[in-house]
């Protein structure tokens, strides 16, 4: 069954990590629903929070390939209702 996610990631460096993020991103499109970014130029961070539908196992494959990238924190909220 299919759940509904939010995923949060600060991107401590952006203009280091943003083009591996974007790809990462990317490779899921399937099951992404939406997407904002906020760039904090003068803090050198941007915030990106990524709503997502998809079965559990997708979830948590996105959110782990974007944890495993450098000066990237990911926290992600799942529902608990399956739809």
């Amino acid at each position: 069954m299919k759940k509904i996610a939010a995923i949060s990631a600060i991107l401590e460096e952006p203009e280091l990590v943003q083009q591996e993020f974007n790809n990462v991103v990317s490779s899921f499109k399937g099951i992404i629903k939406g997407r904002l970014g906020i760039p904090f130029s003068e803090e050198k961070i941007a915030i990106i929070s990524i709503v997502v539908i998809g079965e559990l196992n997708e979830i948590n494959s996105l959110t782990g390939r974007l944890g495993n990238i450098p000066h990237v924190i990911v926290k992600t909220a799942i529902s608990k209702k399956e739809i």
